[in-house]
């Protein structure tokens, strides 16, 4: 029961303050605040009628809120709801139930609102969902299952892989067939699924691939660096799935169960003689797939890729991505030093293979720079040798010892430092 009749006459007769009517009573000060507005509201002055009891009392400050039949509140769209919030990056549900209001002022309040909400997402899937923004993830991945293909000159059969791309928002399918896994491969699928999106997500999410993560961690994985390149030309950013956590790329994992199951499967029974052929069959049917409707919600994948992902994709570059492999190449001008040792020439390899390079179109371009081979020098000149005899043109036992004596022929000779 309220204590409405202490806190008026707390009030009115021994003029306390909120702060300390909220404290006899055991009740907030907003309370105190609100019942002497509500008193205001009904017309009421202190001292109050003496006909008026408490149950009456209650009735005129604390009116029951108007009651409205089922069939005059209007239902939010929850599907509505739901293609707002993935479209739009800051909609929340707030401004959402704020626009229904003003639409509809005898519907819901934000809690039932949000019930409603709920209840509607609930029937989507039983696990937890994940939320992805419009534009801003690109799953890929592999399927498991390959599609052959037979040489009809040999009659020999050949196993074809199958990439798939998914974008977050839409699901929006890609789907082709390379000959391997391969690095090549990888990234020539990332380049056609980018043009076939016609254009590029914020974010990529791949498995742990060895062609495009090389060496998986659960914090700093280390990317291929053709495909980090391939990032960079793109403006996207990568993101790989974490070790044992499927869940990550689970939109990969389910792309690829679709693609499997209404895109191969249904090519069970058809033989291909070229990887092209196959490509064309793979494509009629993804299109097809991504025109197919949804069972749980209105729409298609083709419609929410052109509603939500399509205008928040980023623009393609005006160039084509060129294909780059990196490669480690030790120098080949060791030789040409008049010093060595076994200290010496592991250090000489070591900074070697620290540098890289890079072929494009099938040739290869050296990075060692001249400024490696000083560093080497200074760091050569750092190692206290240990003595040994002298034994002359030999440059495979002689050690460095920062002289070059003059011999009676011209030439250098290597030959023990004094300090030993």
């Amino acid at each position: 029961m309220r204590k409405t009749r202490e806190i008026l006459r707390l009030h009115f007769e021994s003029h306390l303050i909120p702060g300390q009517i909220a404290s006899i009573c055991k009740v907030s000060r907003s309370t105190v605040q609100r019942c002497l507005e509500r008193l205001k509201a009904a017309g009421l002055s202190w001292p109050l009628p003496a006909d008026l009891d408490d149950v009456a009392l209650e009735q005129r400050l604390y009116p029951p809120p108007p009651v409205v039949s089922a069939e005059r509140r209007s239902l939010p769209d929850c599907a509505a709801i739901h293609k707002e919030l993935k479209s739009r990056k800051n909609v929340t549900l707030q401004l959402l139930w704020e626009e229904y209001k003003q639409a509809h002022p005898l519907g819901y309040n934000y809690s039932w609102y949000c019930e409603l909400y709920r209840e509607w997402q609930r029937q989507l899937d039983v696990v937890l969902r994940q939320e992805h923004r419009a534009g801003e993830k690109m799953f890929v991945d592999y399927a498991g299952q390959t599609v052959p293909v037979t040489d009809p000159r040999t009659g020999e059969v050949r196993l074809a892989q199958v990439f798939v791309a998914v974008l977050g928002a839409s699901n929006y399918t890609y789907a082709e067939a390379t000959w391997t896994q391969n690095l090549w491969d990888w990234t020539h699928s990332h380049v056609r699924a980018f043009e076939f999106f016609a254009g590029t997500a914020r974010l990529i999410v791949p498995d742990n691939l060895k062609s495009g993560v090389k060496a998986p961690c659960y914090y700093e994985p280390e990317l291929n660096r053709t495909y980090g390149d391939l990032a960079i030309h793109y403006g996207v950013g990568i993101l790989p799935a974490r070790p044992y956590h499927p869940r990550d790329k689970s939109k990969a994992e389910l792309g690829v169960q679709v693609v499997q199951r209404w895109v191969l499967a249904a090519l069970r029974k058809r033989q291909f003689f070229s990887l092209a052929e196959l490509n064309g069959a793979i494509l009629e049917l993804v299109h097809k797939l991504n025109e197919k409707p949804f069972r749980k919600m209105a729409g298609s994948r083709a419609e929410l890729y052109r509603l939500i992902d399509r205008p928040a994709l980023q623009p393609l570059p005006a160039g084509r991505f060129v294909y780059a492999e990196w490669k480690r190449r030790a120098s080949t001008s060791i030789t040409t030093l008049n010093w060595t040792s076994t200290t010496t020439a592991r250090l000489i390899n070591w900074w070697a293979r620290r540098w890289m390079s890079a072929a494009r179109a099938e040739q290869w371009r050296s990075s060692i720079r001249a400024t490696v081979w000083p560093v080497m020098r200074a760091a050569a000149r750092r190692i206290r040798p240990r003595p040994r005899m002298d034994i002359g043109r030999s440059l495979t036992s002689s050690i460095w010892s920062g002289r070059r004596p003059a011999s009676s022929s011209g030439r250098a000779r290597l030959v023990p430092s004094r300090r030993d």
